[in-house]
């Protein structure tokens, strides 16, 4: 493939990053980060989009950051379009780590609320990054509009960043442990205990909570005493 940014590619390096052994394409992502070169920048985004190795992908991620954010950025942004699922994922964790926040405006409702939970939990934790001063409240709204989704991994994304967004987070929780829904009144819950009390964990705020929404209205105002 032609690059259309920077110079010409190694394709040595290139060959080496889609090796069938992921240790070829671990020393291949550091090498293309160790010698930053902006010519590499397609091919690393299109990597990331199909690569199958964590390690592999988070080496990826960091050979992009090496890069001028004015040379990844756009290219990145792209790729929050893309069809798969992966490549809008690590497109996301990607421009978390690069900071710009002038990409706030590319993350869209949509990515928020995707119906991959990858994807989504990758936009939960870019948008907490990225959201500018004073818009912190709406992106509250939006993400505790997910409370109960997915299994406990997922969960726990979303409290985190919510948790993340500090005291604005408040009124939709108290709205959340309103809620009709037990599901979301026990994720609700949980994520205010761990607004409380960060370092409290994860598995015992679910459980705490559970606990409570079992036990109905009263048990609520008990545990409140």
């Amino acid at each position: 493939m032609n690059s259309t940014h920077g110079t010409a590619q190694d394709p040595r390096l290139v060959d080496a990053l889609g090796a069938g052994d992921s240790s070829v394409r671990l020393q291949a992502a550091l090498a293309a980060g160790t010698r930053p070169d902006g010519g590499l920048v397609d091919v690393l985004v299109e990597r990331c989009a199909v690569e199958p190795d964590f390690f592999v992908r988070d080496m990826l991620t960091w050979a992009l950051t090496r890069l001028p954010a004015e040379v990844t950025v756009p290219r990145l942004r792209e790729e929050l379009r893309s069809g798969r699922a992966q490549a809008r994922s690590q497109a996301l964790h990607t421009l978390s780590k690069i900071g710009d926040r002038g990409v706030w405006p590319a993350i869209t409702r949509s990515l928020l609320h995707d119906a991959d939970d990858e994807v989504a939990r990758s936009a939960w934790r870019a948008a907490v990054v990225l959201v500018p001063a004073g818009e912190e409240q709406g992106l509250a709204v939006d993400l505790a509009a997910q409370f109960g989704r997915g299994d406990r991994h997922v969960q726990l994304s979303l409290s985190r960043a919510l948790v993340t967004l500090g005291d604005v987070i408040e009124p939709v929780l108290r709205a959340g442990v309103a809620s009709a829904d037990p599901v979301v009144r026990a994720h609700a819950r949980a994520t205010q205990r761990l607004l409380l009390d960060p370092d409290a964990g994860w598995e015992p705020a679910v459980d705490e909570a559970k606990r409570i929404v079992a036990l109905g209205a009263d048990g609520v105002r008990r545990a409140d005493r």
